[in-house]
């Protein structure tokens, strides 16, 4: 058996969905540590991990990018933060191979660093990515903006002119800082990368937490990343008496567990659906200290009065939610959107950023949801929207099912395991 090293980046949305990943590999009997959130540290023991928390200055560095006018920006926003990041985390992630001795490392696709770390280490390492990693694949437009597959030579001339705009833009930014942190970190061991696809190709294996048909056919990228199917998790509570109680269908509203000042959502929801035969349930994980919590009584919390048919709360199970749920509203978080659609409920997506516009496209894509830009949100258009999702159940089930096709954590775990017999 062996000992296993997992890192996150700061961020609970991708420390869940690794969490049944983690499970499995203790399940075979392999120990498992981890080293997150610090508020999540006891969670993560109670399920049996051997977890600490990671250095702190990593989470006083903000995610800014939700304040950037294009995706371009926005891209560029998140080179800031992570290669800032960085100066802490590649030396987080040698303390704790100090510390552990593993004899494998699952690292976290944004935690450049520690990325950077583990690939001079010389142990088996594999990346997790609990989202769609922005690779280059034949007939997939650019990561970023969020535009739908264009086949044919039109689609061509499109995707190579935005990636140059977009991704090539971003990639004169970030080379020479990943380059720099790669000289820097390792003393020069490491070679310097040619491009973004290469820089996020460095470990021997990457994990995906996604599968067809939600996301894109890539038969090019090879055998090195492997998609796996959504993984989802919470921590275990009892589900309310509430929810246990009510007799509506639910609309589930999720927003950013990382702030992106995306509250409009829930407003726009609490109006618009004030009068509809639904049980709202809105989950604002990331608002100001102290406001869902305190105030979902009373609505007193910026929101504005909270109609009779609706919730506010500052967290909520989503699974329990999700089983009674008619449609969901994102913003187009990875984990919220594919925890809704692995139930087969149908979703509305407003991208306010990050990969969330990438998102939305492959819901439609999958015909398994609606989009809705943030500039068109009102409570009018999100009703609407809402009704238009309930169409689209059948494209979310056929996601459901494709999701479980990918053979999920099992899989995750078989391809580890495999990584470390290979290992020279």
């Amino acid at each position: 058996m062996s000992t296993v090293l997992a890192y996150t980046s700061p961020a609970i949305g991708h420390l869940f969905p690794m969490v049944p990943l983690l499970q499995e590999l203790k399940a075979r009997g392999h120990a498992v540590h981890v080293r997150t959130l610090g508020r999540q540290v006891p969670v993560l023991r109670k399920e049996g991990f051997q977890a600490e928390a990671v250095d702190e200055r990593i989470l006083a560095i903000e995610a800014t990018d939700y304040r950037a006018g294009s995706a371009k920006a926005a891209l560029a926003s998140s080179v800031e933060t992570f290669t800032a990041r960085a100066r802490f985390d590649a030396p987080d992630l040698q303390k704790a191979i100090d510390a552990v001795r593993p004899d494998l490392l699952l690292v976290d696709i944004n935690a450049w660093g520690a990325r950077i770390q583990a690939e001079s280490s010389g142990l088996p390492w594999a990346t997790f990515s609990p989202y769609t990693p922005p690779l280059q694949s034949r007939g997939t437009p650019p990561f970023g903006p969020g535009l739908a597959p264009m086949s044919g030579p039109l689609g061509m001339a499109r995707d190579a002119v935005v990636r140059r705009l977009v991704i090539g833009a971003v990639e004169k930014l970030m080379l020479p800082r990943i380059n720099s942190l790669r000289a820097d970190l390792t003393g020069g061991s490491l070679r310097p990368v040619s491009g973004a696809d290469d820089m996020f190709r460095t470990a021997p294996l990457m994990l995906v937490a996604t599968s067809e048909p939600f996301e894109y056919p890539h038969p090019d990228w090879g055998p090195d990343v492997r998609m796996i199917g959504a993984l989802q998790w919470e921590p275990p509570v009892e589900p309310p008496a509430w929810l246990r109680d009510g007799a509506d269908p639910v609309v589930l509203v999720t927003t950013s567990s990382e702030y992106q000042a995306d509250q409009a959502i829930v407003r726009a929801a609490l109006a618009g659906l004030a009068a509809e035969p639904f049980t709202v349930v809105a989950t604002v994980p990331a608002a100001e200290a102290g406001s869902a919590g305190a105030n979902r009584a009373s609505g007193t919390d910026g929101f504005g009065p909270v109609p009779s048919n609706a919730r506010l709360e500052h967290f909520v199970p989503h699974g329990p939610v999700l089983d009674r749920a008619a449609v969901a509203i994102t913003h187009g978080g990875m984990g919220a959107t594919q925890k809704a659609l692995s139930k087969g409920v149908p979703v509305v997506v407003v991208p306010f950023g990050r990969d969330q516009h990438e998102v939305a496209a492959r819901v439609v894509t999958a015909d398994a949801g609606v989009r809705l830009s943030r500039k068109h949100l009102t409570p009018e258009r999100l009703r609407a929207a809402v009704h238009q999702a309930r169409t689209k159940a059948p494209g979310a089930r056929r996601v459901a099912q494709g999701y479980s096709a990918a053979g999920g954590a099992a899989a995750g775990a078989d391809a580890l395991e495999a990584l470390v017999r290979v290992h020279p």
